[in-house]
């Protein structure tokens, strides 16, 4: 028997996914890319919304529907929010990347963990 399990593949970096999946928004976009942006911003509603949704759903909080969602179901839609943000803040920057590891080391500073994460 194996004690020691053999180490996980490296988890790809999610902004090389991230620019593809802008890139190929970006390719099948017919609007101006102002109204391309917007329209990925206001995404972002909709898929808070999905996740209002599953945790209602989840608690059983809908009479009618009963419990309509598992948690998993609300963890894949708060990925969801996390993906639909990542795609707008690149559309709105190429360098979206190092503005979300800027804006991390801020919030990390203002709520004085940055210590703990050796920043």
């Amino acid at each position: 028997m194996n004690e020691h399990p053999a180490a996980a593949p490296a988890a790809p970096n999610p902004w090389d996914t991230i620019a593809r999946l802008h890139d190929w928004l970006d390719s099948h976009n017919q609007r101006t890319p102002r109204e391309a942006l917007l329209l990925r911003m206001l995404k972002l509603s909709e898929e808070v919304g999905e996740v209002s949704e599953a945790v209602i759903g989840a608690m059983g909080q809908n009479p009618r529907k009963g419990t309509s969602h598992s948690w998993d179901d609300v963890q894949a839609e708060l990925c969801d929010v996390i993906v639909t943000a990542m795609v707008a803040l690149r559309t709105l920057t190429p360098d979206a990347e190092a503005v979300l590891a800027a804006q991390l080391r801020r919030v990390a500073e203002r709520s004085d963990v940055a210590a703990a994460d050796g920043g």
